[in-house]
């Protein structure tokens, strides 16, 4: 019987890891995408009184996120 060494044992580790980790990273790049897109119509939202609990309810964003777009808004 072979015995596995541990530097075996670690590199079947970041193996299994690796495609999952690389598919998290992939959908963090897209959500940050979409929530660039986000904005301004969060900051459109509300400047016609969407509230911040509706938007937050519809967008799935934390209330600090929503007022952090409120702030940035130059209109």
């Amino acid at each position: 019987m072979e015995q596995t060494t541990p530097a075996q044992m670690r590199a079947a580790a970041e193996s299994a890891l690796r495609p999952l980790g690389e598919e998290r990273i992939r959908l963090l790049a897209q959500l940050e995408e979409v929530d660039k897109a986000l904005r301004p119509l969060v900051a459109a939202a509300l400047r016609v009184e969407v509230s911040e609990r509706r938007i937050g309810q519809l967008t799935a964003l934390a209330r600090g996120t929503i007022r952090k777009a409120k702030e940035e808004d130059p209109g």
